[in-house]
C-alpha cells in the first residue's frame, strides 16, 4: 500500500467518524436532556429502547442501513449503498444510542435543587440547560467518548454498506481486516496503532472540554 493510499484511508476514516460522531451528539445531547428533564406517557418505554440500542450489535445496524439503502429498499433512490454516506449513518445510528442514554443519566445525577438555584438568579431558559450540561460536563464528554469508542474501531457495518471498497469506502478499520487476512500482520499492526493514536488524541481534545468554564449567551 502506498503512502498516498493510507492518508487517503486515514483521511475517510475521519471525515466518516467525525461526520457520524458530530451528528450524533447534535441529536443525541438534546433528546438525553429531553428525557432527563421531562416526565411524559410513554418514556420509560422510550429509555428502555434506548438502553437496548446501547448494546445494539453494529453488524444489526448494518443489516437494517443496507436493506434500507438497497435497490429495493425505500431509500434505494438515494443510491448511497457503498458509499461514505451510507457508513456514516450506520456510525450515527450505533453513537446516537449511547449519546442519549449516558447524557440523560449524567444530568439526572445532577443535584435538583441547582435547578432552582439558577432560576432564582434570573438565569434565562437556555442558561439554566447550559448550565447543567456544565454541570454535568463529566457525563456529557462520558457520552461523547462511548459514542466516539462505539463508531471508530466498528468493522460489521462499516463491511456491508461501505463493502471495503479501495479508494472509496476503505477505513482504518477494515483495511485491518483486509491486511490480516491477507497474512500481513505487521502492516495491520500499524494501521491498528494509527486507529489507536487517532482515539487517543480525541480523546485527551474530549477531555479537556470538561475544564472549559459554561458560557452563557449575552455575557
Amino acid at each position: 500500500m502506498s503512502l498516498d493510499a493510507l492518508w487517503e484511508i486515514v483521511g475517510l476514516t475521519i471525515r466518516v467518524t467525525g461526520t457520524a460522531l458530530l451528528a450524533g451528539s447534535i441529536l443525541g445531547i438534546p433528546l438525553g436532556s429531553l428525557l432527563a428533564f421531562t416526565r411524559f406517557p410513554g418514556r420509560r418505554f422510550i429509555v428502555a429502547l434506548v438502553y437496548t440500542g446501547m448494546g445494539l450489535p453494529p453488524v444489526v445496524v448494518g443489516l437494517v442501513v443496507y436493506l434500507l439503502l438497497s435497490r429495493s429498499g425505500p431509500l434505494g433512490s438515494l443510491g448511497w449503498l457503498f458509499t461514505p454516506p451510507a457508513m456514516m449513518i450506520a456510525q450515527t445510528i450505533i453513537a446516537l444510542p449511547l449519546v442519549i442514554g449516558l447524557t440523560m443519566t449524567g444530568l439526572e445525577a445532577v443535584d435538583p435543587q441547582l435547578r432552582l438555584q439558577i432560576r432564582a438568579l434570573g438565569a434565562d431558559r437556555s442558561q439554566e440547560i447550559l448550565t447543567l450540561l456544565f454541570e454535568a460536563r463529566a457525563g456529557v464528554v462520558a457520552a461523547i467518548v462511548a459514542g466516539f469508542g462505539g463508531i471508530i474501531s466498528e468493522v460489521g457495518a462499516a463491511m456491508l454498506v461501505g463493502g471495503n471498497i479501495e479508494g472509496q469506502t476503505r477505513v482504518l478499520s477494515t483495511a485491518i481486516v483486509l491486511e490480516t487476512r491477507m497474512g500481513e500482520f505487521e502492516f495491520a499492526l500499524v494501521l491498528g496503532g494509527l486507529l489507536l493514536s487517532m482515539a487517543f488524541v480525541v480523546n485527551v481534545v474530549l477531555m479537556r472540554l470538561q475544564h472549559r468554564p459554561p458560557y452563557w449567551p449575552g455575557r
